[in-house]
């Protein structure tokens, strides 16, 4: 992130490994078992997600928000993501926890994600049973909700940088390509089974009548399903330690070993050597020298530097940024309105019409058709993403990247043109296929740009030319990660003006199609593939 201006008296930050002798700059390789564990946390936070797209809009009508707060429920969360993302990425990359650089803050964030769905799911029960005061108990049922809502979207959307950048850490770059698909493969699983249970007619089953409503059943399966997942995926792979080399150099290096240099600096992401069994990732934070640590890192934690970080991004990160924002825009805008487009587009339903008027109830019949639908995304997304291994070595990450934009794009734009239950239903494969071309290739290609970089480092280093070092990977997958908060934000604010213009949301589906066909055209003239 810094600069390399060489100044004396540098503090350097080492990452040490747990697991002994390594080729230089090597990870050992993770057996399957692992990769899976590590992958459990997709699958929990994925079957949240399906849990929430199936209740929340039930649980916020149930308790009376008001339509004016609609856009403030959806827009909050992703602008906090958008605006905050980055600065924890980048501060996960110098956080010095005795547990690990990334895993304390998946923690944190899970359990932001827990107490999110309890109050959102349980935050009307609560009220409606200590306040008596019908207005006050309106008042308080709707701003609990809402904050379990914002709560629970924004530690659910910023959770993956995290994942993304434990995985890296700790991976070799095979098993980082392996992991992304394990990654794909569960988050899928999650999805399609959450919407399995959201599909359920709970209130008429023994445990919906022993727990009270559907709402608290789900819950309790959420809340199970998500604890044991990420107790699984915290306990998976041994995370490196970010270690402080200026108080204790002497230990860690070798009589052998030559001393660092006071006018070479590096960055986190620079893996320079192996010394006592230990594989080294030194980053240098620049400035003066202080006497406590703690200071010389918050003093790198500044919006300004981080800023300029970002600014001076390399031309092909920026590039794959703007795909991955085109990819998410085109997907949540055929997501987010696909149900409403099923009842009222596919089954010809009203949803303002008489609950129990025939208009009213095939919209419904419609939208729990749309769900099916969603879980045939989900089903499907599992399974292309194990195809994918296999498919890669034919037509590469560039085929990968723009047969998924492609199909997602022919698969909306035939669902808007001809909209037929069957088809429909069809083409919702072409959603999966969209979805772990989303969770993976990007991803893949980063994974990419950090081994050039390193390679860059190493050669630097047998030529003794001065190392200006890599870029710190959390901050890297936090720019990546936030896109979909941006993404959300533009589909948020653009596509109900969108809906009322047109009069019809068909023209979300087109939308999402035009946008998606001219992602096509970006990743295969703008992103660089690394060969």
């Amino acid at each position: 992130m810094g600069g390399n201006s060489g100044q004396p008296g540098t503090h350097t930050y080492t990452s040490l490994t747990e697991d002994g002798p390594l080729a230089a700059g090597e990870q050992p390789r993770r057996p399957t078992g692992r990769l899976i564990m590590h992958s459990m946390a997709m699958f929990g936070r994925e079957f949240c997600y399906a849990v929430e797209a199936a209740y929340v809009t039930p649980v916020l009508l149930s308790v009376g928000l008001p339509k004016s707060l609609y856009s403030v429920v959806w827009l909050l969360s992703p602008v906090l993501g958008f605006l905050l993302q980055p600065v924890v990425g980048s501060a996960s990359d110098y956080c010095r926890a005795g547990w690990g650089r990334r895993r304390p803050y998946i923690l944190a964030l899970g359990v932001m994600m827990l107490l999110g769905m309890a109050l959102y799911l349980n935050g009307d029960t609560v009220v409606s049973a200590l306040i008596a005061d019908p207005r006050r108990k309106l008042i308080w049922a709707i701003t609990i909700t809402m904050m379990g809502v914002v709560l629970f979207d924004f530690a659910a959307d910023f959770i993956d940088g995290p994942i993304k950048a434990y995985l890296f850490d700790v991976c070799s770059h095979r098993d980082k390509e392996r992991g992304l698909h394990y990654h794909a493969l569960f988050t899928g699983f999650g999805g399609a089974l959450g919407y399995l249970l959201g599909a359920i007619d709970w209130a008429h089953l023994k445990l919906g009548r022993v727990l009270g409503t559907e709402f608290q059943v789900m819950f309790f399966f959420s809340a199970l399903v998500l604890t044991l997942c990420f107790i699984i995926h915290l306990c998976s792979i041994p995370e490196a330690p970010l270690r402080d080399t200026a108080k204790d150099s002497l230990l860690q290096q070798a009589p052998q070993d030559p001393p660092l240099s006071s006018d070479k600096t590096y960055e986190y992401g620079s893996i320079e050597k192996v010394k006592n069994g230990y594989v080294h990732s030194e980053l240098t934070v620049q400035g003066e020298k202080t006497k406590n640590p703690a200071e010389q890192i918050q003093k790198t934690m500044t919006m300004k530097s981080l800023l300029r970080a970002l600014v001076n991004m390399p031309s092909h990160y920026r590039c794959l940024c703007i795909s991955h924002l085109i990819g998410w825009t085109a997907f949540l805008s055929n997501m987010l309105f696909f149900t409403d487009f099923m009842g009222r587009i596919v089954y010809h339903g009203n949803p303002y019409s008489a609950h129990n008027s025939t208009e009213f109830l095939i919209y419904e019949r419609g939208v729990e058709v749309g769900c099916w639908g969603l879980c045939i995304n989900a089903v499907f997304s599992s399974l292309y993403s194990y195809f994918q291994k296999a498919l890669v070595s034919y037509i590469g990450l560039k085929g990968l990247y723009f047969m998924g934009y492609l199909l997602f794009g022919l698969g909306t734009g035939f669902i808007g043109l001809f909209p037929n239950v069957y088809s429909t239903l069809a083409l919702c494969a072409s959603f999966g296929v969209m979805s772990s071309t989303l969770y993976t290739v990007p991803f893949n290609l980063m994974a990419e740009y950090h081994r050039e970089e390193q390679e860059e480092q190493k050669q630097k280093a047998r030529a003794g030319a001065p190392d200006s070092g890599g870029r710190g990977q959390g901050l890297d997958c936090a720019t990546l990660t936030c896109m979909v908060q941006l993404a959300q934000i533009l589909v948020g604010g653009g596509l109900g003006f969108l809906v009322n213009m047109a009069g019809s949301v068909v023209v979300v589906v087109i939308s999402a199609s035009l946008v998606a066909l001219m992602g096509c055209c970006f990743v295969a003239l703008f992103v660089r593939y690394v060969q």
